[in-house]
């Protein structure tokens, strides 16, 4: 464990001079602004960015890379499920390939406590990597994604509409823009009541274009709440660039207008992503108001479901002709995974020397095991019923009125 971030450690491969810190070696990288071998390129922002991940504990850091690696395979396992099994009744818009980006941010967050003392998440339409980076438990998820009677909401809210409040993970939403107005309403009633709480709402590329966007960043930096816009740039939404609703090459740039920072960071580096989300977390609790972040990312498989893609193998590359996998050229989704947030986070720690390639390798068939052990459950579990399905939707009895001083 690094009990001082500043101590010498071994380089197994990480390519600074001997006897450079950790935090020293992220310091020197950044100044120079290179791209070093541990990651991709230094962010940009209108403000200054700390360099927290220097500060980690090993433990902390293993946590983060074993939360990326649970993402992928549930995303790889269920993409194959829907692929192979007639039965199974899951169905997902998938993560894989962001997986550094929730991981990230989230691992910058208070992840326990229930609404009132957890930082709160608000998901999208894509949810299944912020649920568990959130701490969401794997089979309650795998479960609600099955509609089984035993997953995280019964089996009604199904993919996009899992949710989990004592994780402070408030919720998945199916449309599209809606997210941030709620998240900095959540926000607006943690500043009133005095909490140092902190509010995150995850948004794609085609969030720019929906007056949502901009109404609360507006509204968040009138009143300084305690909210940050995590903008996931996997540069397309649904199958339209979005240079078709987007008029910057950086969305970040939009925080100017507001006077609010914008930082744009590498999507597939989890340390660029943790840096940057825990710099607007501690600003956030200090009552300095917003942030908005743009993390360029890619997703590996279609926008809906897992046409084009193979059993056992990651991506969809168009391989069913009925497939809509033309939108986008097979070259830049292989240029992506080289660029591979598994890869990336697997070798800084290797580098770092937290761990070596044989303890990457267990770390990664125990996540498998775990993964493959959960939809085997879930397969066990009892489905809802149709007659429950408007249970919760109506309220029953009386309600007493209440008036808070």
């Amino acid at each position: 464990m690094l009990d001082n971030p500043d101590r010498e450690i071994n380089d197994k491969g990480a390519d600074r001079q001997p006897g450079t810190s950790r935090r020293n070696f992220l310091k020197i990288a950044a100044l120079a602004g290179a791209t070093v071998s541990l990651g991709g390129s230094i962010a940009r922002a209108n403000g200054e960015i700390g360099f927290w991940a220097s500060e980690l504990s090993d433990e902390q850091l293993l946590a983060m890379y074993t939360t990326i690696l649970r993402i992928r395979w549930h995303e790889r396992t269920m993409a194959d499920k829907m692929l192979t099994d007639p039965g199974y009744r899951g169905y997902n818009h998938f993560y894989a390939g962001q997986e550094a980006v929730a991981t990230g941010v989230c691992a910058a967050l208070r992840n326990s406590g229930g609404v009132m003392q957890a930082d709160l998440i608000y998901s999208t339409h894509r949810p299944s990597g912020h649920a568990l980076a959130k701490g969401v438990d794997l089979k309650a998820m795998v479960a609600e994604m099955d509609f089984r009677a035993t997953g995280l909401n019964g089996g009604y809210g199904a993919e996009m509409h899992i949710a989990d409040p004592e994780v402070g993970f408030m919720g998945a939403d199916g449309m599209i823009g809606p997210g941030p107005v709620i998240a900095t309403g959540s926000a607006f009633a943690i500043k009133a009541r005095g909490s140092d709480q902190v509010v995150v709402n995850f948004g794609g590329d085609g969030t720019y274009a929906t007056p949502h966007f901009h109404s609360a960043l507006n509204n968040a930096a009138l009143l300084r709440l305690p909210f940050i816009y995590v903008i996931e740039n996997n540069l397309y939404h649904q199958y339209a660039h979005y240079s078709f609703s987007c008029p910057m090459k950086d969305i970040a740039d939009a925080a100017r207008t507001y006077r609010i920072p914008g930082v744009v960071v590498d999507g597939q580096d989890v340390i660029q992503v943790y840096n940057a989300a825990k710099t607007a977390v501690d600003r956030a609790r200090a009552g300095e108001g917003p942030t908005l972040i743009e993390a360029k990312t890619y997703r590996y498989y279609n926008h809906w479901g897992a046409p084009g893609a193979r059993p056992g193998e990651l991506g969809a590359f168009g391989y069913d002709p009925l497939a809509i996998s033309s939108f986008r050229p097979e070259r830049e989704l292989r240029a992506w995974m080289q660029r591979d947030p598994v890869d990336i986070a697997r070798n800084i720690l290797v580098g770092w020397g937290v761990i070596d390639a044989a303890k990457a390798e267990e770390i990664e068939t125990a996540v498998r095991q775990e993964v493959d052990e959960a939809f085997a459950w879930v397969a066990e579990q009892p489905l809802c019923t149709p007659e429950d399905g408007l249970r919760h939707v109506f309220a029953e009895g009386t309600v007493e009125a209440r008036q808070f001083g």
